[in-house]
C-alpha cells in the first residue's frame, strides 16, 4: 500500500477529528509522504513519535491500534489474564490524558479491565502499580525526555518491566492484522464504569509506593535538616511524589522555585520522572551539572559502601549496567566484591536480569543504572526510578556534608581512587525517510568497513550485537555475546578507550557513545576520538 493510498483513506474518513483534518490540509507534499509512508513502529520500547495525523504519528487511531494488539496478546493468555487487567498512567505531555482514556475505551471493547490513575503519575509508580495490583500488563503514556512535539505508549508486563522482544512481537503480529485503524471500536467511559471495566486509582497507591521508597533509607542517623535542596519537576509527574519522598527521609529545606543560590543540591526529573539530573557546587562555589555516568557512580559507591558497613553485601551480589555506560561503575563494584553484568541499552534489559536472578535465586541485585540518567536501587519497581534516585542522592549528599565534603568532592575522590574516566555522547539527527536511509548507510559502513585505528590508537576488539559476536583483532579469536540481537556495534581501542554506534529507536537519529580512561589529558583524548569518528560519519552520508 502506497502513502498516497493511506492519505486518501484518512482524507475520506468522515469521523476524523477537525484538528487532524486541519493538520492534513496544511501538510506539504514531503510531509505527507513522511507521515503516511509507513506505520508508527512498535517494539520493546513501545511506540513513540510526533503528534499529528497519519499512521506514522501519535494520535487516537494509532493508540487504538496498539491497544487492540495488546488486548489480543492478553486474550491469548486466558480469562485470568483479562480479569487481572491493565494499569494505565500518563504524564503531562500534549494528548497524554486523552490517549490514556482511548486505551481504556479500547480495552473495554475486549472485556479487559483498566486501573487508571486519576491524574498524572511517574513511570516508576506505574511499574510498581502493575506488580502491587497483580495486573497482567501496564500502559504508560509518555515520550519521556523526547522533544515537546512527541508522545508515546510504553507497555509493561506482569513483572512491572517493559515487554521483552517475544511479547512485543506478538503484539506487532496482531497490529499487522488490523486492516483499518480508523474503524476500530471503543466503549464510552460511562459504559465502562457501569460494567465495572474501569477503576480509578491514586492517593492510596501513592502512599504504599512511598512507604517502599522510605524502606530504602540506608542511614537513618544522617543529618538531613541542614541540607538545602532545590527541585524542579520540569512541569512533569515528579511534582507530587519527589517532595513527599524527600520529606519522608527527613529533608526539610526543599524548594520548588527558580531560586538556587543557597542550595547544596539541585535536582531535576524529566516529565515522566524516571530520569534524574543533578547539579552540585564545585570547589569554586559554582554549580556543575553531573552526567548520568557521574551521578550513577556516586549512587553506586554510596549504596555499596553503606550496605557493606551493614553486612548486606553477599558473595553473589550483582550490579547491572548497559554496554554504553561508563566502566567506572565496574571498577567501583569490583572493589566491593560485587559482580558487574552488562546489558543492552534500555532499562527493560536490566529489569529482565533482575527477574531472572530472583526467579532462579542465583544473584542478589544491588544496583542498576544507565548513562542516560536512569537508576534503580530497590527492585519493587522494574524500571528506572527518579523518585528512588532523588532520595538516595540526597541522602548521599547529606552524608558527605556531615563528613565536611560535597558530592563534587566525593566524585573527585572516586576518580582519584579508581581512575579518571571520561565519557561523551553525540546524537546525529536525520529525520524522515531520507534520514532513515542515511542512518542505515552509516551503520552498515562501520559494520562492513570497520576502522583499523582512531586518533592514533589501534582498534583491538569489535563487539557486534546484531550478529552476537565479539572479535579480538589481535588474536583473531571470536566469542559469542550472550545478549539479544540488537543493531549496535562497540569498538574497543588501546588503553581501554571505546566508542559505540547505535541507531536510536524512539527518535530519527543515530547515537555515538565515547569513553576513555586516562589520568592526564583525558578530555583531549576523548575529543580526538570523537573528531576521528565524526569525520568518518561525514564521509558516509
Amino acid at each position: 500500500m502506497t502513502w498516497k493510498t493511506e492519505w486518501k483513506k484518512w482524507s475520506n474518513h468522515k469521523e476524523l477529528p477537525s484538528e487532524l483534518k486541519k493538520q492534513m490540509n496544511n501538510m506539504t507534499a514531503r510531509e505527507r509522504e513522511d507521515t503516511f509512508y509507513k506505520q508508527l513502529e512498535f517494539g520493546t520500547g513501545g511506540m513513540r513519535g510526533e503528534l499529528g495525523a497519519g499512521p506514522n504519528r501519535m494520535n487516537i487511531y494509532t493508540v487504538r491500534k496498539v491497544t487492540v494488539g495488546l488486548a489480543a496478546y492478553i486474550q491469548e493468555n486466558g480469562e485470568e489474564a483479562k480479569k487481572r487487567g491493565v494499569v494505565i498512567a500518563y504524564d503531562s505531555r500534549h494528548g497524554s490524558a486523552e490517549f490514556a482514556l482511548e486505551a481504556t475505551k479500547t480495552l473495554g471493547v475486549h472485556g479487559i479491565k483498566s486501573y487508571v490513575f486519576d491524574e498524572l503519575r511517574p513511570t516508576p509508580e506505574l511499574s510498581f502499580a502493575v506488580r502491587y495490583l497483580r495486573a497482567y500488563a501496564g500502559i504508560m503514556i509518555t515520550a519521556s525526555h523526547n522533544p515537546a512535539e512527541y508522545n508515546g505508549y510504553k507497555v509493561y508486563g506482569e513483572d512491572g518491566a517493559q515487554l521483552p522482544p517475544a511479547a512485543a512481537d506478538v503484539i506487532i503480529m496482531h497490529m499487522n492484522e488490523i486492516e483499518n485503524e480508523l474503524l476500530l471500536e471503543v466503549k464510552e467511559e460511562r459504559e465502562l464504569l457501569r460494567q465495572h471495566l474501569v477503576s480509578y486509582i491514586g492517593e492510596n497507591l501513592d502512599q504504599v509506593y512511598l512507604d517502599y521508597v522510605k524502606g530504602l533509607q540506608l542511614k537513618k542517623d544522617v543529618t538531613t535538616t541542614n541540607l538545602h535542596i532545590v527541585y524542579t519537576p520540569l512541569h512533569g509527574t515528579g511534582q507530587k511524589l519527589v517532595p513527599q519522598a524527600l520529606q519522608n527521609y527527613g529533608f526539610q529545606h526543599i524548594t520548588i522555585v527558580d531560586e538556587q543560590k543557597n542550595a547544596d543540591l539541585l535536582l531535576a526529573t524529566d516529565p515522566d520522572a524516571d530520569r534524574l539530573g543533578i547539579a552540585v557546587k564545585n570547589n569554586s562555589g559554582d554549580y556543575v551539572l553531573l552526567t548520568g555516568n557521574q551521578t550513577g557512580a556516586l549512587l553506586l559507591h554510596y549504596v555499596l559502601a553503606q550496605k557493606q558497613e551493614k553486612g548486606l553485601l553477599t558473595d553473589n551480589s550483582v550490579m547491572l549496567k548497559t554496554i554504553v555506560t561508563s566502566e567506572l561503575g565496574r571498577a567501583i563494584a569490583e572493589d566491593y566484591g560485587v559482580q558487574t553484568v552488562d546489558t543492552l541499552t534500555g532499562f527493560k534489559y536490566i529489569a529482565e536480569k533482575i527477574e531472572e536472578y530472583k526467579r532462579e535465586e542465583t544473584k542478589i541485585f544491588q544496583f542498576g543504572y544507565e548513562e542516560s540518567y536512569g537508576y534503580l536501587i530497590g527492585d519493587f519497581t522494574r524500571d528506572k526510578d527518579a523518585v528512588q534516585a532523588a532520595v538516595m542522592i540526597a541522602e548521599a549528599a547529606a552524608y558527605h556534608k556531615q563528613q565536611g565534603m560535597t558530592l563534587y568532592d566525593g566524585l573527585i575522590q572516586l576518580y582519584e581512587t579508581y581512575g579518571y574516566y571520561k565519557e561523551a555522547l553525540i546524537s546525529f539527527p536525520l529525520k524522515g525517510k531520507d534520514g532513515a536511509e542515511q542512518i542505515s548507510r552509516i551503520v552498515s559502513q562501520f559494520r562492513e568497513h570497520p576502522p583499523a585505528d582512531l586518533a592514533g590508537a589501534a582498534v583491538e576488539k569489535i563487539e557486534d550485537y546484531l550478529i552476537g559476536k565479539k572479535t579480538n583483532l589481535l588474536t583473531v579469536q571470536q566469542e559469542v555475546i550472550d545478549l539479544p540481537s540488537s543493531n549496535v556495534i562497540k569498538f574497543w581501542l588501546q588503553a581501554g578507550s571505546w566508542f559505540v554506534i547505535r541507531p536510536w529507536g524512539t527518535e530519527p537519529k543515530v547515537k555515538f557513545y565515547f569513553g576513555v580512561k586516562q589520568r592526564s589529558e583525558s578530555e583531549e583524548r576523548l575529543n580526538k576520538i570523537q573528531v576521528s569518528v565524526m569525520e568518518s560519519v561525514e564521509n558516509y552520508i
